[in-house]
């Protein structure tokens, strides 16, 4: 069968409400592909809280350790740029189970790494396994759903994506407390394992496309976004600015994208093609899934180590906590489901948005002497508004999308939403740490002999000894917990006006109802 007649099929199929791969149990395929994308999606951040044992346990020091994080991270970022030429070129059936394999292997390979150097080139490996499956396990879901699905397929995968990441820290100190830092990775087996039998059954495959891939083109874009990642990820380590290895590496990653932009408008073979950043709806989506990056993903990282280095709640309590969030997310994405087919996207889209930065400026309000039920409602409520993000904005990307273009836009949405988590984490950590060294120096001015009642604190080792030096300490310690605290009140704050400011600007786009569109025969 020639490529033109296989794309006349699938667009014929696509638009008689057939899905434009069929397969023989559609549900038992759905679970898989979701049992794979959830040990994708934690494996972003379940390592994170392991880091200090791991250290211990690889003989690496504090700095070199964080690697294990870095490698990961970088290997996928490097790679997703190509992800939708591979499954084109190859075949999707043929990468997405390499890619399984691949990352079930790595992850086993990770668990049993006896140095440094073994668990840096196992996370890379993991890393480039995982950036293939996160936009593949959305384009399969498109494909064997026919068209009047794809708003229920997206709300179960969206459960996935925006719930796995908050679990991963969680998780990962629940096994590293309960057995050890190794099942932070063996845990993908049992799950990775069955999975991939059920896809070696039930996956179909698109038909290979003979596409060429545009070299330069990658070359570029990797660079750029290696580049920016590294400056991402190292930023606060190194100062940022008053290092010159940032400033290259800015300098790297702003020259890179510049020359990949030129080059894409030029070339006869770009590795994406313009046509798909000419569609509103996309591009809309484009943009504003980095900024989901940055609600969910970078607010989601902070969130339980501010739960037990300041609240100090135990690793289970603070999984408890968190739960609110993700049903706030599952009820919003049942909702979405169905209000996508009578309002406008944009209108939902803005309704989540305000309500996601509602509760950051609720947040903003915390207390160092609250219960936990402003933890939850807050977090609810933040969960509700991030439903109504995803799916409709998800929706609306894909529903004026050609069937050929979805491994494209699929790729550059993950990749973008990724990006923005990074930049996120990267932010609230800087913004922690200097607001904590100023809010120290402040609050620590204050201790004075008139606040003490005359008794001049640099007298109280010497007047009392240990006891002396004990209360000195006590007072150092509340000091810390207070500077800390409005350090993240500070960054709720911020958040909330970025996330308050942004959202009115989807307005700009052109309406979109997707049943209008599907009526319309897009």
């Amino acid at each position: 069968m020639s490529v033109s007649t296989s794309t006349t099929d699938t667009a014929t199929a696509a638009s008689a409400d057939k899905p434009a791969l069929e397969t023989r149990h559609r549900g038992l395929l759905t679970a898989a592909v979701m049992g794979v994308s959830i040990i994708q999606l934690l494996d972003m951040t379940i390592a994170n809280v392991a880091l200090p044992h791991m250290r211990s346990g690889l003989g690496a020091s504090p700095d070199s350790i964080t690697w294990v994080l870095t490698s990961f991270i970088i290997a996928g970022v490097m790679v997703t740029p190509a992800v939708a030429w591979v499954s084109d070129r190859l075949g999707s059936r043929r990468v997405f189970l390499w890619a399984v394999a691949g990352f079930v292997l790595s992850s086993m390979l990770c668990g049993a790494a006896t140095s440094l150097a073994q668990m840096v080139f196992f996370r890379a490996l993991q890393g480039v396994c995982a950036a293939f499956i996160g936009p593949m396990s959305q384009t399969i879901l498109f494909d064997i759903n026919p068209p009047s699905k794809h708003s229920a397929a997206m709300a179960i995968w969206g459960m996935v994506v925006m719930i796995a990441p908050i679990s991963g820290p969680i998780l990962g100190g629940y096994l590293t407390d309960s057995l050890n830092w190794r099942w932070v990775f063996y845990i993908n087996l049992p799950i990775g394992i069955p999975t991939l039998l059920l896809l070696v059954w039930l996956l179909p495959s698109r038909n290979i496309v003979p596409r060429k891939l545009d070299h330069l083109g990658f070359i570029l874009i990797a660079t750029a976004l290696v580049s920016l990642q590294l400056m991402l990820d190292r930023g606060q380590h190194l100062d940022w600015f008053a290092s010159w290895e940032i400033i290259v590496e800015l300098l790297i990653a702003l020259s890179a994208f510049w020359m990949f932009i030129v080059h894409t408008l030029h070339t006869k073979n770009p590795l994406f093609q313009p046509s798909l950043f000419a569609n509103p709806n996309f591009l809309g989506a484009f943009a504003f899934m980095f900024v989901l990056g940055v609600a969910n993903v970078a607010i989601a990282s902070i969130l339980p180590t501010m739960y037990q280095t300041v609240y100090g709640y135990s690793p289970v309590d603070t999984g408890l906590l968190m739960i609110p969030r993700g049903c706030g997310v599952f009820i919003s994405m049942l909702l979405a489901n169905r209000l996508m087919q009578y309002f406008d996207v944009r209108h939902l889209v803005l309704v989540g948005y305000l309500i996601a930065g509602g509760a950051l400026w609720s947040m903003s309000g915390f207390a160092l002497d609250m219960g936990s039920e402003p933890i939850l409602v807050t977090g609810f409520i933040q969960g509700l508004g991030l439903g109504l993000i995803f799916t409709p904005m998800n929706i609306a990307a894909f529903a004026t999308v050609s069937v050929e273009q979805r491994p494209d836009g699929a790729s550059l949405l993950n990749l973008m939403r990724n990006l923005g988590g990074s930049f996120g984490i990267s932010l609230i950590i800087t913004l922690l740490s200097r607001n904590t060294q100023t809010s120290h120096s402040d609050l620590a001015a204050h201790i004075t002999t008139n606040t003490l009642g005359g008794m001049d604190p640099a007298a109280l080792s010497g007047r009392f000894g240990d006891a002396g030096t004990a209360a000195l300490q006590m007072v150092e310690a509340e000091i810390n917990r207070q500077a800390v605290m409005i350090g993240y009140l500070d960054n709720f704050h911020l958040m909330a006006i970025g996330v308050l400011c942004v959202a009115p600007v989807v307005l700009l786009l052109k309406p979109m109802r997707i049943s209008d569109m599907r009526a319309a025969g897009r």
